[in-house]
């Protein structure tokens, strides 16, 4: 690459707004914002070379403890420079690489410079194919690597193998306090990943936030995770969103919940757990626990008389505070009890995902953009950079720097 390269204008722009900041005395602690998806300025989106540039301008940067290049076009020779920025910035705590088209041999170089890495606490890899090959590498990294907090490799095709080497090694490693094994490539029926994962909670007493969306969890799967969390007292967000867990699988997480006193936040949306299942949860919340804060039941096929018995427990449970339940089948009964539950002030607007409204004399609930984490892949590019209402997940059981 010619050393006379052009900078990117983009990062020229990003780098002239830290230098504002820098003159103004707000320059402690910066997190450098070059996501690919901003709309709120002409983007051109950063290559491997450009990030040359970029990484040879921060490593002296000691202002600088975050970086955020996400959706753009690393690639593997991305990675590399990132994998060397990481080997000479010893400020940075967060690296945020998703869906920058790394790949299994980006994501080796990326896993082996955090063998010898003290400062890096948060690393996003989110939508990077660095698949089974790229996951064993993470996977053997957290066998060395004790400072690593939260690491996700959400929607990275690791397969079955890796799954499986990191719920062994995160029996041991007593760092990693969050971790995202969203959608991995799994074949066959026998729920092996959850088998796993349900072991390595029985062991493992410093996890305290587990995302395995898209698991394929059904309901054997689901008591797996319930028998363990009888052992576990550590872990206070489980995430099984978009699985095929039914109303046999909430008897057992209701069962748990009676005793379970860690467990704040549970995300079950895109499952199915019907009325019987929503009634076994309320039933649990309204007598027996009093530790739960926040549940998503978002588009599990329930209709009125779920929806109301899961309102009923927050009249006389003050801890669960947080419900989301759009996308269900809202009688006018439901859209009563819930349209009570915020004027009585049991339920407050900002901590569910539906808003009462009144037409011709009778109550409906429209949509709202709350829930526990729906910035996720995207963030807002108005109002408040970090908004708890949208991301209650993290805002309730914060781990880290970042959501």
């Amino acid at each position: 690459m010619e050393k006379s390269q052009k900078i990117n204008p983009f990062i020229l722009h990003i780098l002239q707004e830290v230098d504002e900041e820098i003159k103004k005395g707000l320059a402690a602690g910066i997190t450098l914002n070059i996501a690919g998806n901003n709309r709120l300025v002409p983007v051109e989106r950063v290559t491997g070379e450009d990030f040359w540039i970029l990484s040879k301008i921060l490593k002296n940067c000691l202002y600088i403890n975050g970086l955020d290049v996400g959706y753009n076009l690393l690639c593997d020779v991305g990675a590399y420079y990132a994998a060397k920025l990481l080997q000479k910035q010893l400020n940075l705590i967060y690296l945020n690489l998703m869906f920058n088209d790394i790949g299994p041999e980006g994501g080796e170089l990326i896993a082996k410079v955090l063998h010898k890495n003290r400062t890096l606490k948060y690393l996003r890899m989110t939508g990077n194919k660095i698949e089974n090959k790229g996951g064993m590498f993470f996977a053997a990294m957290l066998q060395i690597n004790s400072s690593l907090e939260k690491l996700d490799l959400g929607d990275c095709d690791l397969g079955m193998q890796s799954v499986i080497a990191f719920a062994t090694v995160l029996t041991r490693n007593q760092a990693i306090k969050a971790i995202n094994l969203n959608r991995p490539i799994l074949y066959g029926e026998q729920e092996e990943s959850t088998v796993h994962v349900g072991r390595m909670l029985k062991e493992n007493h410093c996890l305290v936030a587990l995302h395995m969306c898209k698991h394929d969890i059904k309901n054997s799967g689901i008591q797996q995770l319930c028998d363990a969390l009888y052992l576990n007292s550590s872990l206070r967000y489980l995430d099984v969103s978009c699985n095929k867990i039914t109303h046999d699988g909430m008897v057992y997480l209701a069962d748990v919940l009676k005793s379970n006193t860690t467990l704040e936040v549970i995300d079950l949306s895109f499952n199915r757990i019907e009325n019987a299942g929503a009634n076994y949860l309320s039933e649990t919340l309204t007598s027996h626990n009093r530790s739960l804060k926040a549940l998503s039941v978002v588009s599990n096929n329930i209709e009125g008389e779920g929806l109301v018995a899961l309102s009923q427990s927050m009249k006389t449970n003050l801890t669960f505070s947080h419900i989301y339940i759009w996308g269900n089948k809202f009688d006018e009964a439901t859209c009563v009890a819930y349209s009570d539950l915020i004027q009585m002030g049991c339920l407050k607007p900002d901590n569910t995902d539906v808003e009462p409204f009144v037409v011709d004399g009778r109550v409906y609930l429209a949509e709202v953009s709350n829930g526990l984490k729906k910035h996720y892949y995207w963030t807002s590019t108005y109002g408040e950079s970090y908004d708890h209402s949208s991301n209650a997940g993290f805002a309730l059981v914060p781990v880290g720097q970042r959501p």
